[in-house]
């Protein structure tokens, strides 16, 4: 009961002031508390990669991987944050409310971390979020989560910027058969064009890597209401791909860039796997 009220009181202080990079932390691990899950630092190529894992870590065939999104990477449109921990996970929530299966979380490069003690550069969150650097460390934390589990197929599920990463390491695996996104940035330049902010030099584009992705069962949820990921955008990014092999976007009546998405994860989650 008392990491509610915790989580409350984060969530509540947040919407006066912006939580702390302590109490963001604090926050994921109150809600992971709650089902058991603990958190382990994974050391991945130059990036200490915070994971939570599942009570249960028994061997399972398939296993669902959660990345992050970019989290609080600015303090405004043109001041980058000092530690890109999220306000609140929306990831892990999500990972947290999967039904059924064998479910983990998987953070980005700096988030969680002292991101100062560790001399994070803030281009990690910010011109080069979607790297080769970013993508190789994600994808040695997730050979290791697959070793861990014993895992030979697996599900990425990427919120937001996640979605771009968990796109980039699917079109460098052979394992993945399944690529999920909620709110994904599957086309960076077109989103930047959108905002009209500064390209993100530096990082990978995952609508470059069609070719690659082509084989792979994906479904793209966008909510209708997204003025972040639009759903113009995810639409743009599933038709550079032949009609055979277009993937699936689902875009979602009254939902935002965050809103309902945990609440309603169970359904969307079983619709997206068809179980």
């Amino acid at each position: 009961m008392k990491h509610i009220f915790f989580t409350l009181y984060v969530l509540l202080a947040g919407c006066t002031s912006i939580p702390s990079p302590a109490e963001r932390r604090d926050l994921a691990n109150a809600l992971a508390s709650q089902q058991g899950w603990h958190a382990e630092l994974l050391r991945a190529d130059n990036f200490d990669l915070l994971a939570y894992l599942p009570p249960n870590q028994s061997k399972t065939d398939r296993l669902s991987i959660y990345i992050e999104g970019d989290g609080f990477a600015w303090n405004s449109r043109s001041q980058p944050s000092t530690d890109p921990t999220p306000r609140d996970p929306l990831a892990l929530r999500l990972a947290l409310a999967q039904p059924e299966g064998t479910a983990v979380y998987l953070a980005r490069p700096c988030q969680f971390v002292d991101a100062e003690a560790t001399a994070c550069s803030n281009r990690y969150w910010t011109e080069m979020r979607f790297s080769l650097e970013v993508i190789v460390a994600t994808n040695w934390a997730i050979d290791s989560m697959k070793s861990r589990f014993g895992a030979s197929q697996l599900t990425l599920v990427g919120y937001s910027g996640g979605g771009a990463v968990a796109a980039l390491v699917t079109a460098r695996r052979s394992d993945v058969v399944r690529l999920i996104t909620v709110a994904g940035n599957l086309d960076h330049r077109a989103w930047t064009s959108y905002h009209r902010v500064l390209p993100l030099s530096g990082s990978i584009n995952p609508a470059d890597e069609i070719n690659r992705l082509q084989g792979i069962r994906q479904w793209h949820f966008v909510g209708e209401q997204d003025k972040n990921i639009t759903p113009d955008l995810v639409q743009g990014f599933a038709s550079r791909y032949s009609e055979q092999t277009r993937p699936i976007v689902q875009i979602v009546p009254g939902f935002d860039h965050r809103c309902c998405w945990v609440e309603q994860w169970p359904l969307l989650w079983r619709k997206a796997t068809g179980i």
